[in-house]
C-alpha cells in the first residue's frame, strides 16, 4: 500500500493542491500561488517527481527570459475508489489521481438486502473496476464511501431514512475496509460532492462555495477555503431539513414542512401519483399507500410516512417526470416549477449564510431536471440575495451530477491523502483540536 507523504507536510500539501487547483504551472507560479520560498518549491517539486506524482510536461512560451518548466500532476500515479451508497442505486467508481473516473458501475440499490451482503457485493465490485481499468493495486489509495446523513463517529448512518433503517448503526468502514482490505473513509452525499467538484477541478479555481445536492434526498456540501466544512458531528449542510412551513407536512426526520418534505424527488412523484391518469401518463406505477395531497400541502395529522418507502424507484420516476416536463407536459412541468421554487428558497438561504461566490447543482435528480431548477436557481439568488449588490453568485450544474458522489467518495481518499493539512478527520469525532489532521496508511 502507498504511504501518505510524510516530509514536510504542510508545504508538500500547499504545492500539490496549487498544482491540482492550477492543472498546469511552474515552478515560479507555484512560489507565487503558495508563498513559499523558491528553495523550497524546488526541494518538494524535486521529492514528487522522484516519486511519481508529479511529471514535467515542457517549457512554457518565453516572455523574454529562459522558458519556464510546467508541471502536472501524474493522473496514473495513485487511485481510488469511490462508493455511492443509496435506496434507489449503488455506484461504485474508481478514479485517478486528478478525480476522473477510470471505471464506473451501477446497480440497483440494497432493497431489502441485509447490509452484510450488499457489502460483500460492492467489495466485489470494487475488485472487479480495478481488474478492469488495469490499476496497479499497489497505488489504489482506500475506498470512499458515501451514504444518506446522519453519519455516526463509528463509521455507519444514524436516524436513517425510512428505507434505509437496516443500516442504522451498521458498521460500514469497519465491515467494508475488512472485505477489502483498504482503508475506508465514510462520507454523506452532499458533502462528498462538494469534495469531489474541488478535487476534480469542477469549480475552477473558486475554493469556497456550496453544493445544493438533490439525489433521493435534499442537502449540501460546504467548502470553505478550500476545507469541507462537516460541523461538530460531521452532519452540517441538512438543507433539506430546514423548516420552511411549521405547518407543513411531516417529514421523516420528525419535524413538519422541511424542504424535502415539501419539494424533495419524493414529494414531486408523490403529488404525481395524486393523478392516476396523470401517474399512467409518465409511466410511474401508482402504489398502494402512496400519500396523497398537493406538493407542499399539510399532511394528515399524525402520519409519519416517507414517500420514498413507495418503492425503490424515486429517482426514475423522478426524471421520468423531469423527461416530461422538459417535453412540454404542462402538469408536469408546473410540479416541477413549484418543487423548483421551493428549492431555489433553500438555496437562497445557504448562500446568504455562507456568503459565497458560487452554486454548484448536483446530484442524480438535478442531472435529470437540471434545465427546470437550474434558471429557478439563478433567477432568485439574482433578485433577491442580501449580498447581490457586492458580489454575484455563479450557479452552475456540475458536469458529473449524476455520479458525483461517487466521485467525491474517491476525491475524499485522494485528498485525506495527498493533502492532509485540507483534509478533515477521517471520521467525525466530537471536538476535535483544530490542529488534529488525519492522514491514509495502512
Amino acid at each position: 500500500m502507498v504511504q501518505a507523504q510524510r516530509g514536510g507536510t504542510a508545504s508538500t500539501s500547499a504545492v500539490v493542491d496549487a498544482i491540482r487547483a492550477a492543472g498546469t504551472i511552474s515552478r515560479v507560479g507555484l512560489t507565487s500561488v503558495t508563498g513559499l520560498t523558491g528553495a523550497t518549491v524546488s526541494t518538494v517539486v524535486r521529492r514528487l517527481i522522484d516519486d511519481g506524482l508529479v511529471v514535467e510536461i515542457g517549457r512554457a512560451e518565453s516572455t523574454g527570459g529562459k522558458p519556464r518548466v510546467l508541471l502536472e500532476l501524474e493522473p496514473t500515479a495513485r487511485y481510488a475508489a469511490g462508493v455511492h451508497l443509496d435506496h434507489a442505486s449503488i455506484t461504485c467508481t474508481v478514479t485517478d489521481l486528478t478525480g476522473t473516473p477510470v471505471a464506473i458501475s451501477t446497480r440497483p440499490g440494497p432493497g431489502t438486502e441485509h447490509p452484510a451482503a450488499v457489502l460483500e457485493a460492492v467489495a466485489a465490485e470494487v475488485d472487479r473496476l480495478v481488474d478492469e481499468a488495469g490499476v496497479d493495486r499497489e497505488r489504489l489509495l482506500g475506498v470512499g464511501v458515501v451514504a444518506p446523513g446522519p453519519l455516526t463517529s463509528s463509521g455507519g448512518m444514524h436516524r436513517t431514512p425510512p428505507s434505509m433503517r437496516p443500516w442504522t448503526d451498521y458498521p460500514i468502514t469497519l465491515e467494508l475496509g475488512r472485505l477489502t482490505g483498504l482503508p475506508v473513509l465514510l462520507e454523506n452525499d452532499a458533502t462528498a460532492s462538494a469534495v469531489g467538484e474541488y478535487w476534480s477541478g469542477g469549480t475552477d479555481s473558486e475554493g469556497s462555495f456550496a453544493v445544493l445536492y438533490m439525489g433521493t434526498g435534499l442537502g449540501a456540501g460546504l467548502v470553505l477555503d478550500g476545507v469541507a466544512y462537516r460541523g461538530s458531528s460531521g452532519n452540517a449542510g441538512e438543507i433539506g431539513h430546514t423548516t420552511l412551513d411549521l405547518d407543513g407536512p411531516l417529514c421523516w426526520c420528525g419535524t413538519r414542512g422541511c424542504v424535502e418534505a415539501l419539494a424533495g424527488p419524493a414529494a414531486v412523484v408523490a403529488e404525481v401519483r395524486t393523478s392516476p391518469g396523470l401517474a399512467r401518463q409518465l409511466g410511474i406505477a401508482q402504489a398502494d399507500g402512496a400519500p396523497s395531497g398537493e406538493l407542499g400541502a399539510p399532511a394528515d395529522a399524525g402520519r409519519t410516512d416517507d414517500p420514498a418507502t413507495v418503492d425503490d424507484s424515486v429517482v426514475t420516476a423522478f426524471a421520468a417526470v423531469a423527461a416530461a416536463a422538459s417535453a412540454g407536459h404542462p402538469e408536469a412541468r408546473r410540479i416541477l416549477d413549484r418543487s423548483a421554487r421551493y428549492v431555489a428558497a433553500a438555496a437562497l438561504n445557504t448562500v446568504n449564510l455562507l456568503d459565497v461566490r458560487m452554486l454548484v447543482l448536483s446530484g442524480a435528480s438535478l442531472a435529470a431536471a437540471g434545465d427546470v431548477y437550474l434558471p429557478v436557481v439563478r433567477d432568485l439568488l439574482s433578485a433577491a440575495l442580501f449580498a447581490r449588490g457586492d458580489h454575484p453568485v455563479d450557479v452552475r450544474l456540475s458536469r458529473t451530477a449524476a455520479s458525483a458522489p461517487a466521485v467525491g467518495g474517491a476525491a475524499l481518499v485522494l485528498q485525506s491523502h495527498l493533502v492532509p493539512t485540507l483534509a478533515p478527520p477521517a471520521q467525525p469525532r466530537p471536538s476535535a483540536p483544530l490542529s488534529e489532521i488525519s492522514t491514509l496508511s495502512t
